[in-house]
């Protein structure tokens, strides 16, 4: 996702809704991984309030917390159906995975068919690179590689990454990609794209390609979700409350 999900949009959105209908389990473990941000409480709650009445098992995992909260990592991880990660810094993120093993974990996961996920710098991770500003000012970084390719993320959201990111396809610095709008979702399955979707109508996806020394920019065609006409299908109430008393009120909404 360019954005979008839980941390952007209304609790309920179509985008999260999708993530969830991409698992094969009927009740799917989905594991949070807000490491981008630095695991705050604050985005771990909207993750439990905007998933508490889907019909899923849903986790996170901080790894700035293990030392009070230790978790097998790969186990965990592998016992998710849905890995979701968070938007924040991508230099960052990836630094702490690797210093824990988690992207050789999170490639197993991914051999195996869990489904990944992610928005902002929890979805160009997957890719060879993208567009981090991290640092301050927009620049390329390089991504685990599992989907060939780069990404760009807020597109509309945060114009100034859009620039940067046509010099680095154009100087091949970065591989050709895609740049995505806020709610604008890449579908992949195996290493292929098979369907851009938007959480409503009139979002933009562009394609960058380098040709010579330019970058060469085409449209994407962006299918718009259809929100389901009696939303998503809510939990029993017995099982809501006992998450609200776990993770408190807001996440037995």
């Amino acid at each position: 996702m360019g954005g979008g999900g839980f941390t952007m949009e209304p609790v309920g959105g179509a985008l999260d809704e999708l993530v969830l209908g991409l698992a094969k389990a009927p009740v799917p473990r989905i594991c949070f991984l807000p490491t981008a941000s630095g695991d705050p409480g604050e985005q771990i709650t909207r993750f439990h309030a905007a998933f508490a009445d889907r019909p899923c098992v849903p986790v996170h995992l901080s790894l700035f917390r293990l030392g009070r909260n230790p978790v097998d990592l790969r186990a965990h991880l592998l016992a998710q159906d849905v890995v979701y990660v968070g938007g924040g810094s991508m230099r960052n993120m990836l630094a702490i995975w690797r210093a824990h093993g988690l992207d050789l974990i999170l490639r197993e996961c991914w051999e195996r068919g869990t489904v990944l996920a992610g928005l902002s710098a929890g979805a160009m991770c997957w890719f060879q690179g993208g567009i981090t500003t991290s640092s301050g000012r927009p620049a390329p970084v390089e991504g685990l590689g599992m989907l060939p390719g780069s990404l760009s993320v807020h597109l509309d959201g945060e114009p100034e990454r859009r620039r940067p990111y046509l010099d680095a396809v154009a100087s091949g610095a970065l591989s050709d990609g895609w740049a995505a709008d806020d709610g604008v979702g890449l579908i992949f399955e195996d290493r292929e794209l098979v369907r851009v979707v938007g959480s409503k109508p009139g979002l933009r996806c562009i394609r960058v390609e380098r040709d010579g020394d330019r970058a060469r920019v085409t449209e994407v065609e962006v299918e718009a979700l259809r929100a389901h006409p009696h939303g998503y299908r809510l939990l029993d109430a017995d099982v809501r409350e006992l998450r609200s008393l776990r993770y408190g009120a807001s996440a037995g909404r």
